[in-house]
């Protein structure tokens, strides 16, 4: 076998085992991102092996790169874990996503275009299609490109890619947040959006900056009222 040969057997499994590991990687994101894989729940690299038919080696690098973004945590003792949900930093993660999506969308006044309002406007009419049917990892999904359509229109890509990270982190947190509304997500869920929409629309940057930080507070006094609210419903513990 010549070396031209070998060379382009060498790159094709290179790229084998590069689109495997990114298989791997975005069907365990996606399921730790919805809750479908708990927080702690062990990642065993063998098992992941045989449930996705191929060796080890892009199973372990998909870890890596879940490691790399926080959502799996290896242990001393090699075990790999998914990363805890950390809420004891959540008012931190409030205060940082409050002040990202203050700044981006009383940018996103001042700055957006007609192409970006009306890309802003069918991210949320997605947003109200999910909600109307219930279907929360689509509501989750829609409220972030919601979001990110109005950084877009903030023009700063640091900015943009600070408030990705925030969003994508917060999507664990958010199927908590649909959850505490029980049976179905009101309709009232969509009014702060339709505020912020029509802020933008009428270029008021301090509206929209006003109407932003209200979404922010509204969702995390959900949440924690959620976290804090008594499971139990009244019964008698017989013996």
């Amino acid at each position: 076998m010549n070396l031209a040969v070998k060379e382009k057997k060498k790159t094709a499994e290179v790229r084998r085992r590069g689109s495997g590991a990114q298989r791997v990687y975005e069907e365990l994101k996606r399921d730790i991102l919805c809750l479908d894989l708990k927080p702690s729940d062990l990642l065993d690299e063998s098992a992941l092996s045989q449930k996705f038919g191929m060796s080890r080696s892009p199973v372990r690098e998909a870890l890596i790169r879940l490691s790399m973004e926080g959502l799996v945590v290896t242990l001393p003792n090699k075990s790999t874990l998914v990363a805890p949900l950390g809420l004891e930093e959540f008012q931190s993660y409030l205060d940082a996503l409050d002040l990202v999506q203050r700044v981006t969308t009383r940018l996103a006044a001042r700055l957006r275009t007609q192409a970006d309002l009306k890309a802003i406007i069918a991210r949320e009419k997605e947003y109200k299609k999910a909600r109307a049917v219930g279907n929360v990892s689509d509501m989750i999904e829609s409220n972030l490109k919601f979001h990110m359509a109005i950084s877009n229109a903030a023009r700063n890509k640091y900015l943009d890619f600070l408030h990705a990270r925030l969003l994508d982190d917060g999507r664990r947190m958010l199927h908590l947040y649909f959850r505490s509304f029980g049976d179905a997500v009101p309709e009232s869920t969509e009014h702060d959006h339709d505020l912020i929409v029509k802020a933008i629309r009428n270029q008021d940057e301090d509206l929209a900056e006003s109407h932003a930080h209200d979404h922010v507070m509204g969702v995390g006094k959900q949440f924690l009222g959620y976290l804090g609210a008594y499971q139990l419903t009244d019964f008698k513990l017989s013996v």
